[in-house]
């Protein structure tokens, strides 16, 4: 649900932590050559269930939870909703539905980032077409990205189970390769459903303290969705703004 992903904080119009992130790392992340990773058979196991997942993936939903904690002020901000996900051909969907504490949309399709306010009836966009793969990948960070992808960004290893309701998860700690990165996020732990395959909470840390805790329940997998699912619920009155001309 990344996002700017990676300030992981609100901007002063209220724009969503995980995609306003992703904007920030798009024009970051720079391809790299995998590396080799460690030869743990925990961790090569749950890449192979992540590769599986991958190879037969097509959509994604679940309620959502993002608990944002800035240090600073010692104080945890908490939003809820639904996320939606879906692959068709080589074009990747994200939707997220923010119902508390104020509603707002979220939308990645095409290579474009929507935010909309029905509170002040705004919609603001965002065009990443030139980063797309690289926001792409990040945005189906455990949801539906292979192995390959992951290693290519990040040095994974295996950090043991833990127990997330009712699942027996299976933890991988990321570090970014890319110095850039790493400024503003510094790991990011995902908890991976070891029988699915996916990512059911991830946690985004920062240098200064700050996290980024997502927790999903009610997973459905490769469900059909509605198109409608993927549309801002806009309305005559709504204005759309550009911050990049």
């Amino acid at each position: 649900m990344s996002q700017n992903l990676l300030a992981l904080r609100k901007s002063p119009a209220g724009a969503v932590p995980v995609l306003m992130a992703v904007l920030s790392l798009a024009g970051l992340v720079a391809p790299t050559c995998a590396r080799a990773q460690s030869a743990d058979p925990k961790l090569q196991s749950v890449l192979a269930a992540m590769d599986k997942a991958s190879a037969g993936f097509r959509s994604a939903e679940a309620n959502f939870e993002w608990d944002q904690y800035q240090k600073v002020v010692n104080d945890t901000d908490i939003q809820k909703g639904k996320v939606y996900y879906r692959r068709q051909g080589s074009d990747i969907q994200m939707a997220a539905d923010i119902t508390e504490p104020d509603k707002k949309s979220v939308l990645y399709s095409e290579g474009k980032i929507s935010i909309y306010q029905p509170k002040i009836e705004q919609v603001t966009q965002y065009d990443a077409t030139k980063n797309r793969a690289a926001l792409e990948s990040f945005l189906v960070l455990g949801f539906g990205g292979t192995s390959h992808e992951l290693m290519n960004s990040y040095d994974v290893k295996y950090a043991g189970a833990e127990a997330i309701a009712g699942i027996q998860a299976e933890k991988l700690e990321l570090v970014p390769k890319s110095p850039a990165v790493r400024n503003n996020v510094e790991r990011i732990v995902l908890w991976i459903d070891p029988a699915r395959g996916i990512s059911v909470q991830q946690q985004f840390f920062q240098p200064g303290g700050d996290y980024r805790l997502t927790k999903y329940s009610d997973l459905q997998l490769n469900q059909k969705i509605s198109d409608s699912a993927f549309k801002l619920k806009t309305n005559a009155k709504t204005k759309m703004v550009s911050p990049q001309g």
